[in-house]
């Protein structure tokens, strides 16, 4: 069933607009009497019974508000430093649909891609753009966040907010079923671009209180990673 988020949901009618008006009357081209899930973004959905159609509103009669079932009892947050050009959107893609709930673009020393001020905010409404898609395929009560790109030193700073942050390491580290307790509620995880992470880059993280992880013997490129551990640590916590 087609999904749409709204600001609110609220009495029994909703009219959508803008885009999402455009979408169901020219893209899905649909028509009076079919129904659609709305959400509010903030864990509530509705199913609802199209009862008007223009490219410029679309009417819905509301037939059943739930609660969404579909949000992680973990909040995580995917720390990614940028890849080569094109590979992020995929990862924030694969991120959103295994339940991440924040995608934060890092800048280390081994960052190929150094965008300049004015090209990342562009690709910041792409990357958004990509998570809101994602989160309506999936199912998803929230639209997860991209959000400004960081330094490598300003995000040692916000450790202190998780209950467990894990830096993934290729030279080794501890599975991550021995490092997240199962009860953990919110979570980071921290992934390097092709070069991976410095020595200096891995030791400051676990002075600033950060467990390195591994995802086995093989080396996994890097936007394989981030979807690896996400899967298993969806599983881990018994959100999969």
């Amino acid at each position: 069933m087609p999904r749409f988020f709204v600001e609110e949901i609220k009495g029994r009618q909703i009219v959508l607009t803008g885009e999402n008006a455009a979408h169901i009357a020219k893209s899905l081209r649909m028509r009076p009497g079919e129904t659609l899930t709305l959400s509010d973004a903030n864990g509530v959905d509705c199913e609802g019974e199209i009862t008007a159609v223009s490219a410029e509103a679309v009417t819905v009669r509301v037939l059943e508000t739930r609660l969404n079932t579909s949000e992680p009892a973990v909040s995580v947050t995917l720390y990614q430093a940028l890849p080569k050009v094109g590979k992020f959107e995929t990862i924030v893609q694969k991120a959103v649909e295994l339940g991440v709930e924040r995608v934060v673009p890092v800048l280390t020393s081994r960052c190929v891609s150094r965008p300049d001020e004015k090209s990342m905010q562009k690709k910041l409404e792409r990357y958004n753009k990509v998570a809101l898609e994602a989160a309506k395929q999936s199912g998803r009560g929230i639209i997860p966040t991209v959000e400004p790109l960081k330094t490598y030193e300003s995000i040692l700073r916000d450790f202190a907010e998780y209950d467990k942050v894990i830096l993934f390491y290729e030279e080794g580290g501890e599975r991550l079923d021995k490092i997240v307790p199962v009860s953990s509620k919110k979570v980071a995880v921290i992934f390097g671009s092709e070069g991976g992470f410095s020595k200096d880059e891995v030791d400051a993280a676990v002075l600033a209180g950060a467990a390195v992880g591994t995802l086995g013997p093989r080396i996994l490129r890097c936007e394989t990673a981030p979807i690896a551990a996400l899967a298993i640590l969806m599983y881990h916590t018994g959100n999969m």
